[in-house]
């Protein structure tokens, strides 16, 4: 039974022997040339300005919950629409269900103001 597994392993092994061999190589032939630009955060051409940890308000994370929900619908009408027509009438109004629920949440959380960035 354990037989059927050997062409796994075998690949586990060349794998891994193929990562080990090219880490060495790049150790062996690589560059060693440090200065001090090089070992700032941010290569980008600028000096970095300001602590890397700043704080974030939670109004960033609460948008970035919702484009999740609502980019999770998207992905949700697209099986739907690819067989909405053998569905028929009881897929187009569980379909409505669903977006509806979403519209009343949209709707709530446009109400409280948590759509608002100030």
């Amino acid at each position: 039974m354990l037989i059927n597994y050997l062409p796994v392993l075998l690949f586990m092994v060349i794998a891994v022997g193929l990562v080990g061999m090219i880490v060495l190589l790049s150790e062996i032939l690589g560059k060693k040339k440090h200065f001090p630009a090089k070992d700032i955060p941010y290569e980008c051409g600028m000096d970095p300005i300001g602590d890397a940890r700043s704080r974030y308000s939670v109004r960033f994370y609460v948008i970035a919950m919702f484009f999740i929900v609502f980019d999770i619908e998207a992905i949700f009408l697209y099986p739907w629409a690819v067989i909405f027509k053998s569905l028929g009438w009881f897929g187009f109004v569980e379909m409505l269900v669903f977006i509806g629920i979403l519209v009343v949440g949209l709707v709530y959380v446009w109400g409280k103001g948590a759509l608002e960035w100030e």
